[in-house]
């Protein structure tokens, strides 16, 4: 398949057109660059002041000068270098080191005197309400009892206000029992022995049945279900002992959970949480005995995602007339969804009713995804791709390229500060309007900066903005290597779209590196194969060495899936080795193959590399859809089973 080129010039273009921000010369950058390291090391007698006090990278430096100084340091100053850089993300950086440095030393009125609220994060929380103790106690009781409620250890700058709250008597026995049910849950057991050895004696017999259910969860039905000074032990202990017991033994959980739950007094909160833990683990777990007691809470549930897994459950079996009643039941955005109005639409053809099947059909198909594309086909009818486009007069773009953010997040990428440029950039985002927004995309589009573009429409949610969200990012290498292993270039960038969102220096959490993911050992399995060097880690974030090897991989699993993009693309995921046990236990169908990837993550890829592909294809004519099909004949009206593996 040959690319098209119609929106290949826009970004050399814009590029060409647009008044970029005055470059700081290399000498001058060099001096900030220096000035930055000095600053981070404290070596303050090597920063050349009168060099770097007209760059625009100098609060950077001063930040660092200020923080120095800090917890001595007045609060006028702190709060002018909050206001002169509130467009920055300095700002917030000043306000919380100051924020922390200040109540580790004690000085409460230095800390709301810098404060504007409520802050973020454990310990600048724990230091605020300690500094409002006095002055605003019933603020600062309800801050600290919040802080307390946790499941974890919380850090040694909350010790002050746990024991002023204990002293009060805010945090009592209640709240100390609460916690430690809490940490029971979360399986922090020494945390819980811990809180124990503090609980007043009225509450030994609340002890007493802990320690009985931390031996044998089934003791549930047998512990008094009042525990504690007027039974207020009962609803964290009940709480937390059928959180471990489902998790431990679903099927057992819900025999005790029928005998105990109708005696207990728990909130609605409470109740919905163990009901929902019982029904999850009991679908999840295909528990049959459970299967009556799941259909007959869920309605009142009315929770999405456990009837995404009825739905699922309903599919496997082929049950149409469940389908329909369980895609009826869901919350109204779960139902209306592209997913479940092609399932509600294909289970409603199977019944016979094809005009409800086609209006079912036709709200899926207006959406842009993998189930609205083939809810389209279902229709016959083009792609509804929902696209946006804006336009920006050369006035304006010079503008942008002058705005302070986006001339210090130039500087900082200069001067090789890549995350504080992408701190700066994605701040600039957040703060922006849409209009804004949208010029920062533009810009970052006509620099060519393909990740920082991708990653612009998500903080901004510029969802319908294709041209940017799907840009042709290093379309060279992907028609070279689609055209050398017959891969078509819309698969390969749908794959790394998905996989990196074009950033070639993208490391997963498992090692997987560059443009299109590849693990290391995938790499030189690959390298070996086609007779070349096997790239180092670092090669592997060469944007033509990763498409290189990639294409090749994926080439590799569309042969041994006869040349099934579905398969092919789920092994690229998870590995061959599954893709191979699923065929072998697969329905014969597309869309019930997809629904029934036992990963949830394999099973959003696949759909999301598919549709990428349709939404690539199409922009490449200028979003015209005619004509373009998300899969082939084969791949819609093939079987999926041990067929589609290629014998060699």
């Amino acid at each position: 398949m040959k690319f098209q080129y119609l929106r290949r010039g826009m970004a050399l273009t814009v590029a060409a057109m647009m008044s970029l921000p005055l470059m700081a010369s290399d000498n001058v950058d060099q001096q900030m660059h220096q000035a930055l390291e000095a600053a981070r090391n404290k070596q303050w007698d090597q920063i050349d002041q009168d060099a770097i006090k007209n760059h625009v990278l100098a609060g950077y430096v001063e930040y660092h000068q200020l923080r120095n100084r800090l917890p001595h340091l007045d609060t006028a100053i702190v709060n002018d270098f909050i206001e002169r850089y509130a467009d920055s993300p300095l700002s917030g950086w000043m306000r919380g080191v100051a924020e922390v440095s200040y109540g580790h030393a004690g000085r409460f009125a230095s800390l709301l005197a810098v404060s504007d609220g409520k802050p973020r994060g454990t310990i600048r929380q724990c230091y605020y309400y300690t500094a409002l103790l006095d002055r605003e106690p019933a603020t600062a009781a309800q801050g600290g009892l919040d802080l307390w409620l946790t499941g974890d250890s919380q850090p040694d700058a909350c010790d002050d206000l746990f024991a002023t709250l204990r002293s009060r008597g805010v945090i009592d026995g209640h709240a100390i029992w609460q916690r430690q049910m809490l940490a029971w849950e979360n399986g922090e057991d020494g945390l819980a022995r811990y809180l124990s050895r503090s609980l007043p004696s009225t509450w030994d017999d609340a002890q007493a049945a802990f320690e009985r259910l931390q031996k044998n969860y089934a003791a549930i039905t047998q512990v008094p279900v009042s525990l504690g000074p007027g039974g207020a032990g009962s609803a964290a202990l009940f709480t937390a002992a059928m959180h471990n017991f489902t998790r431990a033994d679903t099927e057992a959980a819900l025999e005790a959970w029928r005998k105990v739950g109708p005696h207990l007094s728990l909130d609605v909160s409470q109740r919905h949480q163990i009901e929902h833990d019982l029904a999850f683990y009991s679908m999840a777990r295909e528990i049959r005995n459970n299967e009556g007691w799941v259909d007959d809470v869920l309605p009142r549930l009315a929770d999405g995602d456990l009837l995404e897994l009825r739905v699922r459950r309903a599919l496997a079996q082929r049950n149409w007339n469940e389908v329909v009643r369980w895609v009826r039941t869901m919350p109204k955005e779960t139902r209306e969804s592209a997913r479940w109005q092609y399932w509600l639409g294909r289970a409603l053809a199977e019944q016979g009713d094809e005009q409800a099947s086609r209006n079912a059909y036709a709200i899926a198909a207006s959406q842009r995804d993998f189930f609205g594309f083939a809810a389209a086909d279902r229709l016959q009818q083009p792609y509804n791709l929902n696209l946006e486009r804006a336009t920006f007069s050369e006035d304006f773009r010079r503008q942008v390229a002058n705005w302070p953010a986006v001339k210090r997040a130039e500087a900082l990428q200069r001067i090789g500060e890549p995350g504080l440029a992408r701190s700066e950039w994605y701040g600039a985002v957040a703060r922006a309007n849409d209009e804004e927004a949208k010029a920062l995309a533009d810009y970052a589009l006509s620099q060519g900066r393909y990740a920082t573009l991708v990653q612009t429409t998500i903080t901004a949610k510029q969802w319908d903005a294709l041209d940017w969200r799907f840009p042709e990012a290093y379309q060279d290498s992907f028609l070279r290597w689609g055209e050398t292993t017959g891969v078509d270039p819309f698969l390969l960038m749908g794959i790394a779209r998905r996989e990196s969102a074009f950033n070639n220096e993208a490391v997963s959490p498992v090692g997987a590196r560059g443009l299109m993911q590849l693990m290391p050992g995938t790499a030189a399995l690959v390298s070996r194969q086609i007779g070349s060097a096997n790239p180092s880690l670092d090669g592997l974030f060469d944007p033509e060495v990763n498409i290189r090897l990639g294409s090749t991989y994926i080439r590799d699993m569309l042969k041994r899936y006869r040349g099934n993009r579905l398969a092919a693309t789920a092994a690229y995921n998870a590995g061959p080795g599954r893709v191979d046990r699923w065929l072998r236990d697969s329905p014969d169908e597309f869309d019930l193959f997809v629904e029934s990837i036992p990963f949830r993550e394999t099973r959003d890829y696949v759909q999301a590399v598919l549709a990428y592909q349709v939404i690539f294809a199409s922009l490449a004519k200028d979003g015209d859809t005619r004509g373009i099909a998300m899969l082939t004949k084969a791949e819609r009206q093939g079987e999926y089973d041990t067929s589609l593996m290629a014998r060699n």
